[in-house]
């Protein structure tokens, strides 16, 4: 049976069943270290008072950036070695990205204050749920992208290159290249012309 991609019952670890989109226990001694290491490295980035500083925490603590990097503080990632940045990536305030699977962002992002990229999912069965088992979906973001203020974007979607998304923006689907998306749900509300 073929699972997000991934073949079923190939994976060895919880590690490898969480970032492969399958069932797993986020409470596994492995993870609970992988976050702990995360934590102090989000710790020291958001103490950190010189931004060229914070940007070479972040570079050996992602899974991949590019050269030209800023972020403001607060950040908040669940493992960070999840994510993937290219390069000229910017953000304003108060970036939350929940990293159980991958997150790719492309060339020249623009991100605004208070954005949210959530790769999460929980059970909808409450009894499965409580049990704590989790899982998620992956992100993955084009080049060029663009998002306003407060933009959140959910498990599971990707979005083509030169997509802008309007403040408060809930993106809960995937979108092709060139538009402009706004509201919750997110949905398309312009073209944008290619040069």
């Amino acid at each position: 049976m073929i699972v997000g991609n991934k073949e079923k019952n190939t994976m060895t670890s919880e590690y490898q069943k969480m970032i492969a989109w399958e069932p797993y226990h986020p409470f596994d001694p492995e993870l609970r270290a992988l976050a702990q290491t995360s934590r102090q490295k989000q710790a020291a980035f958001n103490q950190e008072p010189d931004p060229l500083k914070g940007a070479e925490i972040i570079k050996t603590w992602f899974g991949s950036t590019g050269q030209n990097l800023f972020v403001n503080p607060r950040l908040v990632v669940d493992y960070g070695v999840n994510i993937h940045l290219g390069e000229n990536f910017y953000s304003n305030w108060n970036l939350t990205m929940l990293d159980v699977c991958p997150i790719r962002i492309g060339d020249n992002a623009m991100i605004g204050p208070n954005c949210q990229f959530l790769t999460p999912l929980h059970p909808l069965d409450p009894h499965e749920r409580n049990s704590g088992v989790e899982y998620g979906k992956p992100i993955t973001i084009g080049d060029n992208f663009w998002a306003g203020g407060g933009v959140i974007v959910l498990p599971g979607v990707t979005l083509g290159n030169n997509v802008v998304a309007g403040a408060g923006a809930v993106i809960t689907k995937s979108f092709r290249d060139n538009v402009v998306l706004a509201g919750n749900p997110a949905r398309v509300i312009k073209e944008i012309p290619v040069k």
